[in-house]
C-alpha cells in the first residue's frame, strides 16, 4: 500500500510547480482585487452607530494588508483546497462610500457567501453585477444604504438558500416583473427578507410561487396593499412571517391554522379588522406573535393549554375586548405581554406563571385590585397599568418584592399607594427608575420616595399636593433624575431646584408665587405656565444652551424681556411668554439659522416695531404677538416666511393698508391657517392678494380627515407638547389648548377696511371661520361665500352692506353662526336648513329685511300664470310698474261699463256682442284641448 503512494507522489512531482504557481496565482489575484475593493470605501464609525452596530463591531479592512495571504485577513473565507476566495464577511466593518458599479469585488466569480449589511453605501444603486455570482448560496445587503431599483439579475442567482435585500430607509424599490423573476427562479430559497423594499405596484398574490421548502418571508415596510394574501398560509414549512408595516386590509383567514412550524408571526401596522380567528389556536410552536397597530375586534381566543412555547404576546392598539384569556396566566414561557390600548374589561386574575419580565396592560377598562401574584414576579421590569379602573390600596413596601422593577406606572386608576413611614429602607426598589403615579390621589408628596436614590423620571402630575417641596426631595434622583412632572397640583412654594442633570422640568397649573428660581443649565424643557410667579426672569436662564421649550405663560412676571434669548436660537423651539406683564420692545435679535417654531408674547405690554430678524426663523409656524401696544405698519415681510400657519396680530396699535405694492409673483403666506388682525387700525381694501395666496385654505386637492393638532414631541420622549392660542369662535372669546391643524379662520374685524367684499373669497373653501365685522365695507355680499362649505361662522355685522343675502348661504350644512345686523340689507331672508336656527339679533339694524325671524313680514304677491311667450320655464323679460297696471285697470272699467251701457239701452251693436262670444267660445274649446294633452303630467 504504501508502494501505492509512493508511485503516485512520484508521478505526480514534476508538475508541483505548476500547481503551486497556479495555486500562488489565484490567491494573488484574490488578494489584489479586495485590496481594489477596500480603497474604494473610506471607514466612518458614526455611520457604524446609526446603523445599530454593537460596541463589538471593528473596521475589518483594517487587518487588510498587501503582500499578505488574503485568507488570513478578517472575514475572508478561502477554500484550502485551490485558495479561492468563497466567502466575504465585512457586515458592520464601518464602510463608506459610492458602490463602484465595476468594482474589482465582482473579479471573485467563486464566491459562494457574501454578507455587506450595515455598511453606508451612500444611497448607490445596486449593480447589475452581482447577478455573474452564480455560485452564491448566501447573500446580505441588508442596511447598506443601497437606493433605487433592486436589479432584475438577482433572480439570476439561482442557487440561493437565503436573500435578505431589507432597508430600514425606504429608498429602494422592486417593480412587477422584478419580483416575479425573484420568486420564479430562487428555487431553492429556504430565507427571503425584503423588508422596506417599496411594493406599492406589486400584488401580494405573486408570492403564491414561492417554493414549498421556504422557511422564513420577511416583507415589513414594503407598501403591500389590498387583501390580507391568503395564499402565504399555503407554505407549510414557514417558521417566521413578517408582513408588518403594509396597508393589508380585511381579515386574517383561518388557514393561518395550517403553519404548524410557525415561531414568528408579524402582522402588525396594517388595516386588518375582523377577528382572530380560533385556529390561532393551532399555532402550538409560536413563540412571538405580534398584531398591534390594527383594527382587530373581539375576544382573544382562549383555551387553557393554548400557546406552551410563546414568548412574547403583542397586540396593543386594536379593538378587543372581553376579558384576558385564561392562557394569559399559565403560559408556562411567556415573558412579554403587552395589550395596551384595547377595550379589555373584567379582573386581572392571579398569575401562575412567574417568567413574566413585563405586563403592558394600560388604556383598556380592567377594574378590581391589583392581584397578589404580581407581588411574586420576581423577573418583572415592567409593570405598566395606567389608565384603567383598577381600584384598592396597596402598601408601597409590597414592590420590594420585586428587585429588578425598573419601571412602575400606577397613573389614572382609583388606586392608593400607602406607606409605612416607620419602615427601614430595605424595602426600596435599587432598580427603579421610573415612577409615574399621575392622578392617584396623594395629598403629599409620598414618603417611600425617600429611598429612591437612582431615579431618573418621576410623574405625580393630577394629585392634591399642597405646600412646597419638601427638603428631602432634593436626595431623590439627585444626580439622576432628568425628568419630574408636578404639574396641575396645589404646590404654593418652591425654593429652588437643586437636581443637577434634570433635562425637562414642568410645574405649570399650580398656585406657587415669588420669584422664578432658574434650574440647572442641563434643562431641555421648562414648563411654569398658569402659576403666579412674579417678578423679572434672570439672564442666568441663558445658560441653558440645550433649552428646546421654555413655557411661562400665564404668569405675573414683569420687567423686559432678556436680550439673551436671541442666543438661544439655535436650540430653542418654543418661547411663549403669553399673558404676563413683559414691557418695552419685542427682542430678541434672533440669529441665522434660528430653530423657533413657535413665538408667542400674547397679552403683554410690548411696544416698539417687530424686528425682521424673525425671518432668521424659517421654521417658524405660529407667531401671536395679540393684545400688545404694538405701533407699527403691517410687516408684509412675514408673508416670506415658508412655514407659518399662524399669524395673530390682533388688539394692537396696528395701521396702514394692507394692499402690496411689490411685483414679486411669489406666493404670500401660502401655509397660513389662522390670520387674526383684528381690532387694530388697518384701511384700505381688503387683502386680495394675500386671500389669493392662502393656499392652505384653498382645497386644491382631497384633504384627509386625520385628527391631529399644532405642537411638537417634547424631548427625551416625554410626550407631545400642543400650541394654543386665544381666538373669537362663533362671537365668544376662546382659550384654544389644542390648535385643530384643520382649523381654517380669517378674522380682519374692528378695522377700518372699505370697498367691498372681494369674490377672491369663495375660493377658500376649507375655511371655518370668516369675520369681517365692524369696518366700513359697502357693496353687496358675494353670492360666491355660498362655495365655502367647510364654514362654521361668518359674522358681517356693523358695516355697510347692501342688497339681498344671497340664498345660496342657506345650503351651507356647517354654517352655526351667523350675523349680518347693522347694515343696510333688504328683501327677504334665506328660508330653511341653517337659517331656521339663527335669531332675530343676526339681522338687527337692517330695517328692509323681512320674513322669519325678525317681526316684518314680506308682501309676497302670488305670480300670475307664466306668460304664453315663456317655454321651459324660461322667464319673461318685460316687466311691468304698480302704475301702468293701475292705469290701464282704470281705463279698462271706464270703457267696460260705456260699452255696456250702449249694448243693455239700445241692443245695438250686436255685432260686438258677437264677437266677444266667438272669441270667448274659441278661448273656451282651445282651453279643452290643452287640458286634455296636458293630462297625466305634474304641474309645476
Amino acid at each position: 500500500m504504501a508502494s501505492s503512494y509512493l508511485f503516485l507522489f512520484l508521478c505526480l512531482f514534476p508538475f508541483f510547480p505548476q500547481l503551486y504557481a497556479s495555486f500562488s496565482s489565484s490567491g494573488s489575484h484574490s488578494c489584489s482585487s479586495l485590496i481594489h475593493f477596500k480603497n474604494s470605501f473610506s471607514i466612518n464609525q458614526t455611520n457604524a452607530a446609526y446603523l445599530s452596530c454593537d460596541d463589538q463591531s471593528y473596521p475589518k479592512t483594517d487587518s487588510w494588508k498587501e503582500g499578505t495571504d488574503c485568507c488570513s485577513w478578517d472575514g475572508v473565507t478561502c477554500d484550502h483546497l485551490n485558495a479561492h476566495v468563497i466567502a466575504l464577511d465585512l457586515s458592520c466593518s464601518w464602510l463608506y462610500g459610492n458602490f463602484p458599479s465595476n468594482t474589482t469585488l465582482f473579479l471573485l466569480p467563486h464566491l459562494q457567501k457574501l454578507n455587506l449589511a450595515y455598511n453606508n453605501f451612500n444611497h448607490s444603486k445596486i449593480p447589475s453585477e452581482f447577478g455573474r455570482f452564480t455560485s452564491l448560496f448566501y447573500l446580505n445587503l441588508s442596511n447598506t444604504w443601497f437606493a433605487g431599483e433592486v436589479p432584475s439579475q438577482v433572480s439570476h442567482l439561482s442557487k440561493l438558500v437565503s436573500l435578505d435585500l431589507s432597508s430600514r430607509d425606504y429608498v429602494q424599490t422592486i417593480d412587477k416583473h422584478a419580483l416575479e423573476g425573484l420568486v420564479h427562479n430562487l428555487t431553492e430559497v429556504r430565507h427571503l427578507f425584503l423588508d422596506g423594499i417599496n411594493m406599492s405596484s406589486v400584488n401580494a398574490h405573486v408570492f403564491m410561487n414561492l417554493s414549498s421548502s421556504l422557511r422564513s418571508l420577511s416583507l415589513a415596510g414594503c407598501d403591500l396593499q389590498g387583501k390580507f394574501p391568503k395564499n402565504i398560509f399555503d407554505l407549510p414549512n414557514l417558521d417566521l412571517l413578517n408582513l408588518g408595516g403594509n396597508q393589508l386590509s380585511g381579515q386574517i383567514p383561518r388557514s393561518l391554522g395550517n403553519l404548524l412550524q410557525l415561531t414568528h408571526l408579524d402582522l402588525w401596522g396594517n388595516q386588518l379588522s375582523g377577528q382572530i380567528p380560533l385556529s390561532i389556536l393551532n399555532l402550538t410552536q409560536l413563540e412571538h406573535l405580534a398584531i398591534y397597530n390594527n383594527s382587530l375586534e373581539g375576544s382573544i381566543p382562549d383555551e387553557v393549554t393554548a400557546f406552551p412555547n410563546l414568548i412574547s404576546l403583542v397586540l396593543t392598539n386594536n379593538l378587543l375586548n372581553g376579558t384576558l384569556p385564561s392562557w394569559l396566566y399559565t403560559a408556562p414561557s411567556l415573558k412579554y405581554i403587552d395589550l395596551s390600548q384595547n377595550q379589555f374589561s373584567g379582573h386581572i386574575k392571579e398569575f401562575q406563571s412567574k417568567s413574566l419580565e413585563l405586563i403592558w396592560l394600560e388604556n383598556n377598562k380592567l377594574q378590581g385590585p391589583l392581584p397578589s401574584s404580581v407581588f411574586q414576579l420576581l423577573n418583572l421590569t415592567q409593570l405598566l397599568l395606567s389608565s384603567n379602573n383598577l381600584s384598592g390600596v396597596i402598601e408601597f413596601r409590597m414592590f420590594s418584592n420585586l428587585p429588578n422593577l425598573e419601571d412602575l406606572d400606577l397613573s389614572y386608576n382609583s388606586l392608593s399607594l400607602t406607606s409605612n413611614t416607620t419602615s427601614t429602607v430595605n424595602h426600596i426598589l435599587p432598580n427603579l427608575i421610573v415612577l409615574r403615579l399621575s392622578s392617584c390621589n396623594h395629598s403629599e408628596f409620598p414618603q417611600f420616595l425617600k429611598g429612591l436614590k437612582s431615579l431618573y423620571w418621576l410623574d405625580l402630575s393630577c394629585n392634591k399636593i399642597e405646600g412646597k417641596i419638601p427638603q428631602w426631595m432634593q436626595e431623590v434622583g439627585n444626580d439622576s433624575l432628568i425628568y419630574l412632572n408636578v404639574s396641575h397640583n396645589s404646590l404654593t412654594e418652591v425654593e429652588h431646584f437643586p437636581w443637577k442633570n434634570i433635562a425637562v422640568l414642568d410645574l405649570s397649573s399650580n398656585l406657587i408665587r415669588g420669584n422664578l428660581p432658574i434650574p440647572a443649565s442641563t434643562i431641555n424643557l421648562f414648563l411654569i405656565s398658569n402659576n403666579s410667579f412674579n417678578g423679572g426672569v434672570s439672564s442666568l436662564i441663558c445658560n441653558a444652551s440645550s433649552l428646546q421649550i421654555l413655557d411661562l405663560s400665564h404668569n405675573n412676571l414683569s420687567g423686559p424681556i432678556p436680550q439673551c434669548f436671541g442666543n438661544l436660537s439655535d436650540s430653542l423651539e418654543i418661547l411663549n411668554l403669553k399673558k404676563n406683564k413683559f414691557y418695552g420692545t419685542i427682542p430678541p435679535k434672533f440669529a441665522k439659522g434660528c430653530r423657533l417654531t413657535n413665538f408667542n408674547l400674547n397679552g403683554n405690554l410690548l411696544e416698539g416695531p417687530l424686528t425682521p430678524s424673525i425671518l432668521n426663523c424659517r421654521g417658524l409656524e405660529v407667531l401671536d404677538l395679540g393684545n400688545n401696544k404694538i405701533n407699527d405698519t403691517f410687516p408684509h415681510w412675514l408673508g416670506s416666511l415658508p412655514q407659518l400657519q399662524v399669524l395673530v396680530l390682533k388688539s394692537n396699535h396696528m395701521h396702514g393698508s394692507l394692499c402690496v405694492n411689490s411685483s414679486k409673483s411669489s406666493p404670500f403666506f401660502s401655509k397660513i391657517q389662522i390670520f387674526d388682525l383684528s381690532s387694530n387700525y388697518f384701511s384700505g381694501p381688503l387683502p386680495v392678494r394675500y386671500i389669493n395666496s392662502f393656499k392652505a385654505i384653498i382645497n386644491l386637492e382631497k384633504i384627509g380627515s386625520t385628527v391631529s393638532y399644532m405642537g411638537v414631541n417634547d424631548p427625551r420622549g416625554s410626550g407631545f407638547y400642543t400650541y394654543s392660542i386665544g381666538i373669537v369662535v362663533k362671537g365668544q372669546d376662546m382659550e384654544l389648548v389644542k390648535i385643530f391643524t384643520m382649523w381654517m379662520i380669517i378674522d380682519l374685524s374692528n378695522n377700518q377696511f372699505e370697498g367691498g367684499i372681494p369674490k377672491v373669497i369663495g375660493k377658500l373653501n376649507l375655511l371655518k371661520g370668516l369675520n369681517l365685522s365692524h369696518n366700513n365695507l359697502n357693496g353687496g355680499i358675494p353670492t360666491l361665500i355660498g362655495n365655502l362649505t367647510s364654514l362654521e361662522w361668518l359674522d358681517l355685522s356693523s358695516n355697510r352692506l347692501s342688497g339681498t343675502i344671497p340664498n345660496r348661504l342657506a345650503d351651507l350644512p356647517f354654517l352655526s353662526s351667523f350675523n349680518v345686523s347693522e347694515n343696510q340689507l333688504h328683501g327677504q331672508i334665506p328660508q330653511g336648513k341653517q337659517f331656521n336656527t339663527f335669531g332675530n339679533d343676526s339681522y338687527e339694524g337692517n330695517k328692509a329685511l323681512c320674513g322669519f325671524p325678525v317681526s316684518k313680514g314680506c308682501n309676497i304677491i302670488e305670480p300670475p300664470p307664466p306668460n304664453v311667450l315663456e317655454k321651459d320655464g324660461s322667464k319673461s323679460n318685460i316687466t311691468f310698474g304698480w302704475k301702468v297696471v293701475l292705469i290701464g285697470y282704470g281705463c279698462g272699467m271706464v270703457f267696460g261699463m260705456s260699452v255696456g251701457y250702449v249694448v243693455f239701452q239700445t241692443g245695438k251693436p250686436k255685432w260686438l256682442v258677437n264677437l266677444v262670444e266667438i272669441q270667448h267660445e274659441k278661448k273656451r274649446r282651445r282651453k279643452s284641448k290643452d287640458g286634455s294633452r296636458s293630462n297625466g303630467r305634474r304641474r309645476i
